[in-house]
Formats: C-alpha cells, structure tokens, sequence
C-alpha cells in the first residue's frame, strides 16, 4: 500500500529505528527492496533522484514505482530525492509520488528557505510529505567517490543546528536532511560522523534527522545514528555495486545464457545486500 512520508516517520519514532530509504532507478532495485520489506514485514521508501534522470526518466520508472507501492503487502512510501526544482517536484506529484525532498542546499539560507516554503505548499495539495536540506553533503547522489582525507569532514560543510531550527521553523517540513560527516557514493577513508550534532539538530528542531551518504557504514555508526535522532536513511551505492560485482563473478558461468539471467543475479544479490541494511535500520534479529 501507498503511503506518504510521514506515516512511515511516525513508524520509525514509535520503533526508535530509520527507515530505509532506498534508490530505485529500475524494476530490479524496487523488486529486491519490496521483496525484503514484505519478507520482514517492515515500511519501506522507494526512491527516484533528479541525477538519476539520464539513466532511467521519471516519466517511465516513476509510474511503475507507484504501482508496485499500491500492490505491495507494506506499506511503501514513494519518494523524489534531491528533487532541484519545484517543476520536477510537481512531475513526480503528479504521477503519485507520496513525498519529495527539495535541495536547495547550495543556495544562501534565505532562498533555500523561499524555495522550500513553495515546495511545502506544494505538496501539501496532494497530501505528499516533505523533506528539505542545509548543510553541504559531498560526493554525488548517482555515485562516485568520496573525497579522501580530512575534507569530507569539513566543518565549514556540516549543518548547524541553531540554523537549522530556524529553517524547520521558516518552512514546517517534515524532515531534515543534515550534514554531519557522510557522504555520497564510496567511501576512501572511513568517515568520522558527529553524533552530538545529529542529536542536537533532532532535539533542537523536534523532527526526524535524514541520514543521506547511508551506504557503507558500520554497524556500529548506523546503530549509533538511529539512537541519536536519524529515522531514515538513504541507501543506494554499495547495495548497487553488490549487484555488479556478483555479475562480474557469474559472468562466465555456463548457466548464464540469457540477459534475463544476468537481471535476476542482479536483484539477488541486491536482495541480499539490503536486506543487511534493513537488520541493523530497523533492528531486526
């Protein structure tokens, strides 16, 4: 079943775990994250990013994103990331999406906050939940590397939480996408997050911390994340690079004749990758 981004939040504040938030740019990414969600029984949100739209439209995966949330035994939240304009925002709106984060994170404080005001409005017309963004988050949303050393972890780039009240304030979204050390895409130094910030920014601003750059932690980070105030994480980049890696490994095998067999490797080894992520999110045994 469809539902927005607030009714899986509530679920994980009442649970004290993060839902997983889960980048979906083709039917392989949905069908292995579904699949998990209804084999735990567990919310989930499927995602598309604006940086995605080069490698599948929106007019084309957005639509069949939607259907496979109203079908699902789960409740699925369907969710545009790093939405950039308000146009794109109102295309995924239109074909069903049940949330979206505007990004206006590399515009001054005062037009991040214009901007996300509008998209407020905007969703509220279609019942839709939202997410926004202050802080800069390194690395790129489709992929890549994280940059080495020190820099990832510039402090000049991490949210602060006085200005982020005053945002959550000035615009009323539903949850707040900070910078306090990941990154997105891999990881070449382990990167050190700053926990009291997150719990600071959750105490301060009273609502739901998103953890964007989710893949490649510890167990122990994400663990750590969640009890401070993170209740959704973004996942994409190491549950797709698994799928890659054990199409690199079968490649050869006899029994792989067909391109079917190569997409059904694919959402194997997605299945198993995150299904990983989802123990410790959400605090499965």
């Amino acid at each position: 079943m469809i539902v927005n981004l607030q009714e899986v939040l509530a679920y994980a504040e009442q649970k004290q775990c993060a839902i997983g938030a889960f980048n979906t740019p083709n039917f392989e990414c949905i069908m292995a994250v579904i699949h998990n969600a209804e084999k735990f029984q567990i919310p989930v949100i499927i995602e598309h990013a604006q940086v995605h739209e080069s490698v599948m439209p929106l007019e084309i995966i957005g639509p069949a994103m939607v259907e496979f949330a109203k079908k699902a035994k789960v409740p699925v939240c369907v969710h545009l990331d790093h939405g950039e304009s308000l146009e794109y925002i109102e295309k995924a709106l239109e074909l069903g999406f049940s949330s979206a984060m505007y990004d206006g994170s590399k515009l001054s404080f005062e037009e991040n906050v214009e901007n996300t005001r509008k998209a407020v409005a905007m969703v509220r017309k279609y019942n839709a939940g939202i997410e926004a963004e202050i802080g800069v988050m390194q690395g790129g949303e489709a992929g890549g590397n994280a940059q080495e050393g020190s820099s990832m972890n510039d402090e000049d780039l991490y949210t602060d939480p006085q200005l982020a009240y005053e945002f959550v304030k000035a615009t009323g979204i539903d949850a707040l996408a900070a910078s306090f050390g990941t990154v997105h895409g891999f990881y070449k130094a382990k990167p050190k997050l700053d926990f009291e910030r997150i719990e600071n920014i959750k105490k301060l601003t009273g609502i739901p911390v998103v953890m964007h750059g989710g893949s490649g932690l510890s167990e122990q980070d994400y663990k750590e994340a969640i009890r401070r105030g993170v209740r959704k994480i973004n996942y994409y980049s190491y549950m797709s690079q698994a799928a890659l890696h054990e199409i690199k490994n079968r490649i050869n095998d006899p029994a792989v004749q067909y391109f079917h067999d190569i997409a059904g490797i694919a959402v194997k080894a997605m299945q198993d990758n995150s299904e990983q992520a989802m123990r410790i999110f959400y605090g499965l045994e």
